[in-house]
């Protein structure tokens, strides 16, 4: 279903997360749940698996996440306030350890000149761990490739904190 890459990572990610006990957590919004459908693609995925919000829309940021709306009308969707905290509170509205959350710009349209098409910020958020933030501005050639990459990349970051 998904790209190798992104298979073997998820795999990774599961068997890494159960030997260390670790339970995991998703809030997406331009990954629209794909980073959640690369996780439970892996047979046994709910031993560490916990739970994904999806929040595409700024409405849904606010109703399941608790993100102000007024932190969204000054910084944006596409921000780094706004992703840390969906991480905070996707951790917070779950019995996980770890959170990712992905808020960004995958095209073709919706970028500005300070956002543009391929924007996307990251947190991951761990209990009694702290956030951590990245920036990454894909040049995928397309709203297929941008998103596969922010799966990739969201993969990647929660590896690196289930691995600290």
């Amino acid at each position: 279903m998904f790209p190798f890459e992104i298979d073997a990572l998820a795999r990774l990610l599961i068997d890494e997360a159960r030997e260390r006990k670790v339970r995991i957590v998703t809030a997406e919004s331009c990954t629209g749940g794909l980073v959640a459908a690369a996780l439970t693609a892996i047979p046994g995925s709910s031993d560490v698996f916990e739970r994904g919000f999806v929040t595409y829309s700024n409405r849904a940021k606010e109703e399941m996440l608790g993100v102000p709306g007024d932190l969204i009308a000054d910084m944006g969707a596409v921000s780094e306030s706004v992703a840390r905290m969906m991480a905070e509170a996707a951790l917070a509205e779950s019995n996980a350890h770890i959170a990712v959350a992905i808020t960004g710009v995958a095209g073709p349209g919706g970028g500005t000149p300070m956002k543009p098409v391929g924007t996307v910020h990251f947190a991951t958020a761990r209990a009694n761990g702290g956030i951590v933030h990245r920036l990454e501005l894909f040049e995928e050639d397309d709203r297929d490739g941008i998103r596969l990459a922010a799966t990739r990349m969201a993969l990647e970051m929660l590896r690196e904190r289930v691995n600290s």
